[in-house]
């Protein structure tokens, strides 16, 4: 018997406005943006396809499972702009048959510089988790896959969780397959559990191309493929943003139809079966130990850290982030904190990549603001002045996890924008994964802003 494992993020940041050196106030977020994007995600996307898990999940009667990780803070924001997405989300945890994963409350790089905040913002997680879905979650995923044997370490020593999840790359699976379970070297009794990046890609980034002959996904298609890789493995992990479905790519796709007829489709295989990470981890063996001395994730064509400190702009503005933080804590003030909290999630960093060809074009059209200058001008300035709110200038350094330095790595230089910085005009989802080679393999996570 083999298994296939779906997981699937969902995530919806909190965008700044534009904050110039003349404001002077403490509004730093595009409260309105946010609101209309979420409630147009959660027509196009969230209520739809939750729906359609709901409907396959009563069906099924306990033989579809699969795994979701929602952020903290888009949870909160469903609270507040669309309930009835939590009704539902209350609905499928009730079926018994939805494994809610453990994460960062705030979508934060905390794991790679502060281990306090670290597992702070991941016990913020689990009680929210607790509170609205009666989980306690035993398998974490970090923002955006980030992983390394340190991180590892770290979040062994909680004594909360089975397992991580974590990419599949290529380099790190070069003489191994991404569908096994693995432990880690830096703690025996934590198992990995890698993603099959091309078949998540498949889905999520080639879906109107990877039938051939410029024919859309068809759920029949997409379950042969998964069968073909399993019938030779032990489980078969497919993880991707939420999202895909409805928002990055239309309900004219024929997308919610294949979400639909999936969970049939792979039932329908004799030896293939669903499974959640949580169940992998107790019932499957694990192949070995997997050994990943730099971080890795999910995220652009190169799956490390560079999305978010890849030029000196990015790591300048995590540093000086970090470098307040014991200052914040000191205030002992709640709502001072909540605000830091929100600065720290990866998606301002996002913003500011100055990566040229396909993955520069992707964070251009996935960013708020015209040019990645502008992320980090924007960004600063709201530092500056939320800085002027605490009580004393900043002078402690971060507590920072000994082998991930604050700077980029050498290994990993910036890519300087193209000699032509003007703002970049934004185009369609579809027109840039048709563009991109079918070999390439990216990683949007953020939905598009309303144009």
């Amino acid at each position: 018997m083999s298994h296939l494992c779906l997981c699937f993020e969902v995530h919806q940041p909190t965008r700044l406005r534009p904050y110039s050196v003349f404001d002077s106030d403490g509004h730093y977020f595009n409260h309105t943006l946010n609101r209309d994007i979420l409630l147009r995600v959660a027509k196009n996307c969230y209520k739809p396809a939750f729906g359609s898990l709901l409907r396959s999940v009563r069906k099924h009667q306990g033989q579809f499972r699969f795994a979701l990780s929602i952020t903290g803070q888009t949870l909160c924001a469903f609270k507040r702009h669309c309930p009835e997405v939590i009704l539902l989300l209350q609905e499928l945890s009730q079926t018994r048959c939805v494994e809610f994963l453990a994460e960062t409350y705030h979508h934060s790089l905390a794991s790679l510089y502060c281990q306090h905040e670290f597992r702070a913002q991941v016990d913020l997680q689990m009680a929210i988790i607790d509170e609205l879905f009666d989980q306690q979650p035993t398998v974490f995923r970090n923002t955006e896959l980030i992983y390394s044997d340190a991180i590892a370490q770290t979040v062994n020593q909680w004594g909360l969780f089975k397992g991580i999840l974590l990419e599949g790359t290529q380099t790190l699976l070069e003489k191994q397959s991404a569908n096994y379970i693995y432990h880690s070297p830096a703690a025996d009794n934590l198992k990995l559990l890698p993603r099959n990046f091309q078949l998540s890609d498949d889905l999520a980034f080639r879906f109107t191309h990877a039938h051939g002959k410029g024919k859309p996904l068809t759920a029949k298609s997409f379950a042969s493929k998964i069968d073909r890789v399993a019938k030779k493995t032990q489980i078969v992990n497919v993880y991707i943003d939420f999202e895909t479905f409805g928002e990055h790519h239309g309900r004219a796709t024929g997308i919610h139809t294949l979400l639909d007829e999936l969970p049939q489709q792979v039932l329908d295989r004799p030896g293939l079966s669903f499974i959640t990470p949580a169940q992998a981890m107790a019932n499957l063996p694990t192949a070995g130990p997997l050994h990943v001395p730099s971080p890795i994730s999910w995220a652009d064509t190169q799956r490390d850290l560079s999305a978010w400190l890849g030029n000196p702009m990015q790591a300048n503005a995590m540093s000086r982030l970090f470098e307040i933080k014991p200052l914040v804590a000191q205030t002992h003030d709640i709502s001072l904190m909540h605000t830091w909290r929100l600065l720290s999630t990866s998606d301002h960093f996002y913003y500011m990549s100055t990566k040229c060809y396909n993955d520069g074009q992707v964070h251009a059209y996935f960013s708020p603001f015209d040019s990645p200058y502008d992320a980090y001008i924007h960004f600063m300035n709201v530092l500056d002045h939320f800085v002027e709110q605490l009580p004393t200038p900043p002078g402690v350094s971060p507590e920072i996890v000994p082998d991930l330095p604050l700077s980029p790595s050498p290994q990993t230089p910036f890519d300087p924008l193209p000699k032509d910085s003007s703002p970049r005009k934004k185009k369609s989802l579809s027109e840039l994964l048709q563009k991109f080679s079918l070999r390439q393999s990216m990683h949007p996570t953020k939905p598009r802003p309303l144009t």
